[in-house]
């Protein structure tokens, strides 16, 4: 992903529970305790970018071996509820409620957890809701009178449960099956 890419940056800014590991002092307004020392063993929601600088900073003085600041927890869109009940079926899960860019958050994740589990969940509901937003990419303008064009109520709704990804990818399928129409059609004349 590039430096200004705006997805990249949207997942960056999702929010990920942090717990302290250290006492620190002046933090607590992070707590809602301004002015105090922020308690070891606290659990704050920070950014995913401020979380990870802060779980591979470490510390190390000569009477203490070298500690993390933070450890990170999956967030709530990425739980064992939701993994459950993408396995269950994925083509139910409002994913774009659970985080607007959803694997894209689980795709950093990834890259600083080693969760097999979470990366075989996650391809496999990538897998079938892929089928079927092609399937509904490709039908998406047939039929403007029988409420099947653009702005009809089954489109919209399904659209409304997408991430960004799977947005992007219904955009692909539908103005590829487009320009494939206009190329056919071209063909024929000729």
């Amino acid at each position: 992903m590039s430096y200004y890419d705006i997805d990249a940056i949207l997942t960056d800014a999702q929010k990920v529970p942090t717990t302290f590991e250290l006492d620190i002092p002046s933090l607590g307004y992070l707590d809602n305790a301004a002015g105090h020392t922020l308690k070891s063993g606290t659990r704050v929601d920070l950014p995913l970018w401020l979380s990870e600088m802060l779980a591979v900073s470490a510390t190390a003085t000569s009477k203490t071996p070298s500690r993390s600041l933070v450890t990170l927890d999956l967030p709530a869109a990425l739980s064992t509820r939701v993994m459950n009940a993408l396995k269950a079926d994925p083509k139910s899960v409002d994913l774009r409620a659970l985080a607007q860019n959803f694997y894209g958050l689980g795709e950093r994740l990834l890259e600083l957890f080693e969760e097999d589990e979470l990366c075989d969940v996650l391809m496999d509901s990538w897998r079938k809701r892929a089928a079927e937003i092609s399937d509904h990419a490709s039908h998406v303008g047939q039929g403007k009178g029988a409420g099947g064009g653009v702005g009809s109520g089954d489109s919209v709704e399904f659209l409304r449960g997408l991430d960004e990804w799977e947005r992007d990818l219904f955009r692909r399928c539908h103005d590829s099956g487009k320009a494939m129409k206009v190329w056919m059609g071209e063909m024929k004349k000729k």
